[in-house]
């Protein structure tokens, strides 16, 4: 089983630097894939009440035995559930539903509504002990900068979209900047474009005898950011997570940074629809 390195976030706190993703998982699936996953030797798990998993999430944790404090527990709190009583009330339901008595990071999923009342929800959650760390996912340099200057605690971590088609450079900058650990959502593109058959990518992986998603991953994390990749394969999810085993020499890490095209292969946070469509949707939560 593969030992997994630890990030120090900016508040101390050790998070696993590889984590399991359930997003677009199943209810139904996710239980068994995470079950799977713990039994792979992943400690630490993303979810999110907008997944509609947390439950799920809970009765593999639960049924796995495996003692509270070697697990890390991150789940995000969505936009209909913006502002300091919404989101405190919202909080306790994902505990409720993971069946925990705190979590390990609760992130503002995304950065719409009242997002400022949720932050300082969000910060007396931290000082009551019911949550570890705070941080936030996908917000954009000058949000996250507003955030910071005008609240107490800075967010120990920013969840973003990041992969070598969309590297995020200026935001990995401005995190570095401010102890903002990055971590990295669809750290392989969503098995969009031609990730898994890219010349340079695959010229890399059949040097070390390696996977292309074992070389994305490992490119990451010689970064310094953190990664969510998701399967419901137990060999791929061994497969991810000795990632971590995998060092790219400077010349291999500065071909992929060549590969940037600036471009999401998920949504524009920026794009008025996309705001528009995020902000809107609403969930059973």
């Amino acid at each position: 089983m593969t030992t997994t390195p630890t990030f120090t976030l900016r508040d101390g706190a050790a998070m696993p630097a590889v984590g399991f993703g359930v997003y677009q998982i199943p209810a139904a699936e996710t239980e068994t894939a995470v079950t799977a996953a713990l039994e792979a030797g992943y400690r630490h798990l993303d979810t999110a009440a907008a997944y509609e998993n947390e439950e799920a999430v809970g009765r593999a944790i639960a049924a796995s035995g495996l003692p509270r404090d070697e697990l890390f527990v991150t789940t995000k709190l969505w936009v209909q559930d913006a502002g300091e009583a919404p989101s405190r009330a919202a909080a306790g339901r994902s505990l409720e539903r993971l069946g925990l008595d705190h979590v390990d990071l609760l992130l503002i999923h995304q950065p719409f509504g009242d997002y400022y009342g949720t932050w300082r929800t969000l910060q007396e959650l931290q000082r009551e002990g019911l949550v570890r760390s705070i941080g936030v996912s996908n917000f954009a340099p000058d949000r996250l900068m507003d955030l910071i200057d005008h609240n107490e605690v800075v967010p120990a971590v920013n969840q973003i979209e990041a992969h070598p088609f969309h590297q995020r450079v200026a935001d990995l900058a401005l995190l570095e900047q401010h102890q903002v650990r990055a971590v990295a959502w669809g750290p392989l593109g969503q098995g969009r474009g031609d990730l898994f058959t890219h010349p340079v990518l695959t010229r890399i992986a059949e040097a070390h005898g390696a996977s292309v998603a074992q070389v994305v991953l490992a490119w990451l994390l010689q970064r310094g950011i953190a990664v969510l990749p998701k399967s419901v394969h137990p060999e791929r999810m061994q497969e991810n997570l000795a990632a971590t085993e995998l060092t790219l020499a400077a010349d291999e890490m500065d071909a992929i940074a060549a590969l940037d095209t600036g471009v999401s292969t998920a949504f524009d946070h920026r794009d008025p629809a996309s705001v528009h469509a995020l902000g809107t949707t609403r969930f059973a939560v």
